[in-house]
């Protein structure tokens, strides 16, 4: 079976249409799809086929997730996405920092997710939009003077999407125990932060990788080439590396790399 991994320069917004949701197999094992690895250009702005989803790396850990029906969902929202008037259906925030989350998101938003508990419990977030499910493994934090611990107040948030399972890891300060790692299930792509310190040293995080074994593994919150070529280092070849030299990706599960592939995406405001 031809699989392609299809990269675009920018995100088009689109305007969001009810869908019925492709199933995805999160909690199952995945399946080997045997076939062939291709990496080509997309047009600008071409619409989304069924069953593809656009990825693009906005900036430090802010990602946008597009689908077909024109849904847009994005990760660790800090109220600026570029220059572009593009107003997410979903944002996902965490706050752990001040550029991982904002408390005056655009009014326009229609569903803001924090992943953070409102003092009485854990954040508990399964938000089915039809196309689209939303839904979060929380973790705990470092208190931000470094003196505790704050009890699940990060979010691995999990977005199923035209039959894939894709994961933004937060600002992960520990590496999940076995029940979050069976909570989070299987991941297609994996948003990792690898900024060796503020999150965990690269080695902790590699090793977060490695068990996880997303066909696709997305690098952010770097920032600087060498805490990104610390985290290479100490995957030690484990997975191949693809530099795109861009900022999205095209992809659906029918054309996911056979093996593991750490996919590094420059980001870019939209503008």
């Amino acid at each position: 079976m031809h699989k392609a991994i299809l990269f675009a320069a920018a995100l088009l917004g689109l305007p969001a249409a009810a869908q019925e949701r492709i199933p995805s197999h999160c909690i199952a094992l995945a399946q080997g799809v045997p076939g062939v690895e291709v990496i080509r250009a997309a047009s600008f702005g071409a619409p989304l086929a069924e069953g593809r989803v656009r990825i693009s790396y906005v900036d430090h850990a802010t990602f946008l997730i597009e689908t077909p029906g024109g849904l847009v969902a994005a990760t660790d929202y800090t109220g600026f996405l570029g220059t572009a008037d593009v107003v997410p259906d979903v944002v996902t925030m965490n706050n752990a920092h001040g550029t991982h989350w904002t408390d005056s998101p655009d009014p326009r938003i229609a569903h803001v997710l924090r992943g953070w508990g409102d003092g009485t419990g854990p954040a508990e977030v399964s938000l089915d939009l039809g196309e689209m499910l939303v839904r979060n493994v929380t973790t705990d934090l470092r208190s931000r003077m470094g003196d505790g611990i704050r009890r699940d107040g990060n979010s691995i948030f999990i977005f199923e999407v035209a039959g894939l399972c894709i994961g933004h890891l937060g600002h992960l300060h520990q590496v999940p125990s076995p029940e979050q790692y069976a909570m989070i299930g299987r991941l297609d792509v994996v948003m990792v932060p690898v900024d060796g310190g503020y999150t965990m040293d690269t080695a902790s995080m590699a090793e977060v990788v490695k068990r996880l074994r997303s066909s696709l593994v997305l690098p952010m919150h770097w920032f600087s080439g060498a805490s990104l070529e610390g985290f290479l280092a100490d995957m030690d070849g484990a997975f191949p590396v693809v530099r795109a030299g861009t900022s999205s990706l095209e992809v659906a599960l029918t054309d996911l790399p056979s093996q593991p592939t750490i996919l590094v995406l420059e980001p870019s405001w939209l503008n």
